[in-house]
C-alpha cells in the first residue's frame, strides 16, 4: 500500500464521508479478536471517565449532537 496515495485520495473525500471511512475502520478493529493493551495512563483516564460517569450517568451528550457540533465547526 502507498501511504501517501492512499492518504491523498482519502483527503480528497467530503468531511461526511471520511467520518463514515473512520467509522468503518473502527468497527473492523473492534471486530476482531483480541484488544490492544492500554499505557498506564489511559488505564487511567478510562477509570476517570467512568467514575465520571457512575457519578452522573445522565450528564451525556448523544452521538448524534457530537457529530452534528463536530461537523458545524469544521465548516467554519
Amino acid at each position: 500500500m502507498d501511504i501517501p496515495d492512499t492518504l491523498a485520495e482519502i483527503n480528497s473525500l467530503s468531511i461526511d464521508e471520511r467520518i463514515r471511512l473512520v467509522e468503518a475502520i473502527w468497527a473492523g478493529i473492534t471486530s476482531e479478536a483480541g484488544q490492544p493493551d492500554l499505557t498506564e495512563p489511559q488505564k487511567e483516564e478510562l477509570e476517570r471517565r467512568l467514575k465520571a460517569h457512575r457519578a452522573s450517568p445522565k450528564d451525556v451528550v448523544p452521538w448524534e449532537d457530537v457529530k452534528a457540533q463536530a461537523l458545524e465547526r469544521s465548516e467554519r
